[in-house]
């Protein structure tokens, strides 16, 4: 893999990980990291230093290490390339009345 490649996937790799860790502690993610990860995602495709799948497949195991699971079989039928999945982890729900 070229320098250039080398140095792509690991900026993706620290943006990804900055996301998922966030939304892993409960935290949220302003929708521009988002934005300006998937564009740079793009530009790494359009620049052909990496494919979809394998800019996927990085993505995937970056998700699993961050929060312990995988992403749902076919999620990427819901969210086409190159949107990162947003998904935090599901807040407890308290009833606020006795009834």
């Amino acid at each position: 893999m070229p320098k250039k490649a080398d140095y792509a996937l690991a900026e993706l790799e620290r943006r990804w990980r900055g996301i998922f860790e966030t939304l892993a502690a409960g935290g949220e993610v302003p929708p521009a990291t988002r934005l300006r990860t998937e564009g740079y995602m793009l530009a790494v495709v359009d620049l052909g230093l990496a494919t979809e799948e394998a800019l996927t497949r990085a993505m995937e195991a970056c998700y699993l290490e961050c929060f312990g699971e995988g992403l749902q079989p076919g999620w990427r039928e819901l969210q086409p390339f190159p949107e990162v999945p947003g998904f935090g982890r599901r807040a407890p729900v308290f009833p606020s009345t006795s009834d």
